[in-house]
């Protein structure tokens, strides 16, 4: 193992851990690019669905054998189908059972095999592989943890995660934080036997509560500005480094695009690139922009086919768009409140009407709304209020004027290297229980 503490620019051997997550790829992929780009050797464990653009990055792909791995993008292929489930402990539960805790043995397995093949000097997780740290750790290989969204672990001053919550003010929101916070504890550590399980089996020893076995990690690198999350007491290996702003393999140089004619303004739609069943929010999305003087151009995604959508004059549906070029010339941005679009126009001064479907979608949205950037409307919204909203944000030049202060910052930390500056950051092998 390479034993340098220092960011020099010597040739390094990583392990990318990676699922898709759908949006969570083109930040993650965009990291690994940059960091063949400056002549590292990177591996990227990761689903057959991701095949092709990891080897777009100069990287080297190994899929997942034992551990989950989707043949397709295709809804029929999403083990989760979260939009199935109509509560949030139902999908809590479903997703504690079929990705964090329930196959952590067989990640473990997969990386400890891919480990042994590479001989990486850093293993750079994505938080959705607890089993992949896990056996970073019992091989004595430090690990780093990829956040391409907000922080999402527990810390003071931050609201829990999940809900959309605004930070707490006095003693009565404070309080709520405790007992949100408790309860989501005890949610995630149903998991915590089946962690400690195969933790045992590799000779490490238990943990007292599911997600220490973060704590165990060299870095928590998290994709975006630290101007954009809510201000917290958060670890000290924690280290916001600036989101990546590279748009998905899918939508670049696939279809050109040109602004329509006219002088309306022009409002980007973007909900999802995976299926959330949002099918029927972008028809009322279609109506709502359909009936005011502005331009439209709505993006399916690979998720839905465009041909299921019918749209007045001033809308055009496609699949795709490289949404770099079209937020140059937009007024207004629609979407989920996915990360990469939300912080994509915020970066280009876009103010965002955010219709949050579920994920990290409403924690998105509050920080949206703190900042005066755009609002926040409940995905089951009639059209008229959907429109009423993108009018609202047109008319006000304060949601323009506050996209603008916020892009101001998105874009000198997106431009300011320290993503692989805190990679090349490699510490000095630990010694395996073993």
């Amino acid at each position: 193992m390479n034993p340098s503490t220092s960011s020099s620019a010597a040739r390094r051997r990583y392990l990318f851990t990676l699922v898709d997550g759908g949006g969570t790829v083109p930040p993650e992929l965009g990291t690994v690019r940059r960091l063949t780009e400056r002549g590292h050797d990177v591996t990227v464990l990761a689903e057959d669905t991701m095949a092709d653009e990891v080897l777009a990055t100069g990287a080297r792909f190994i899929r997942w054998s034992t551990a989950p791995n989707r043949p397709t993008r295709l809804p029929d292929d999403d083990p989760y189908r979260d939009w199935e489930c109509r509560s949030t402990m139902k999908l809590f539960d479903r997703l504690l059972d079929l990705q964090f805790a329930g196959p952590v043995a067989r990640y473990a397995a997969d990386v400890t095999a891919a480990i042994n093949d590479q001989q990486p000097d850093l293993v750079v997780c994505t938080m959705f592989t607890p089993g992949a740290m896990l056996a970073a750790e019992a091989a004595g290989v430090p690990f780093d943890i990829v956040f391409p969204n907000i922080y999402m672990l527990p810390a003071p001053g931050l609201p829990p995660i999940g809900l959309g919550l605004q930070p707490a003010r006095g003693a009565m929101g404070r309080a709520r934080d405790r007992i949100v916070q408790k309860v989501a504890d005890r949610s995630w550590d149903k998991g915590l036997d089946r962690l400690n399980a195969v933790r045992a089996q590799y000779g490490l020893e238990p943990l007292d509560r599911f997600w220490a076995q973060a704590d165990r990690a060299h870095r928590h690198v998290v994709l975006t500005s630290r101007g954009f999350d809510f201000p917290g007491q958060v670890p000290a290996n924690v280290r916001y480094v600036g989101a990546v702003l590279d748009d998905p393999a899918w939508s670049s140089g696939v279809d050109a695009w040109t602004p329509p004619a006219g002088d309306d303004p022009i409002v980007l739609v973007a909900l999802s690139s995976t299926f959330q069943d949002q099918g029927d929010c972008v028809r009322r999305v279609i109506d709502a922009v359909g009936s005011l003087p502005v331009r439209a151009i709505v993006t399916t995604g690979p998720a839905l086919d465009p041909a299921g959508f019918d749209a007045p004059p001033n809308v055009e549906v496609r699949r795709s768009a490289p949404h770099s070029v079209v937020l140059r010339h937009a007024a207004a941005v629609v979407t989920h409140g996915g990360h990469g679009t939300v912080i994509k126009s915020l970066a280009a001064g876009v103010p965002l009407v955010i219709l949050p479907h579920g994920r990290d979608q409403a924690d998105n949205a509050a920080r949206v709304v703190a900042r005066g950037a755009g609002v926040k409307v409940a995905k089951d919204a009639k059209a008229k209020v959907i429109a009423a909203a993108i009018s609202e944000v047109l008319a006000d030049d304060g949601y323009r004027k506050a996209a603008c202060a916020l892009g101001e910052i998105i874009r000198t930390d997106a431009s300011s290297g320290a993503v692989t500056d805190e990679l090349e950051d490699v510490p000095m092998a630990c010694p395996s229980p073993s």
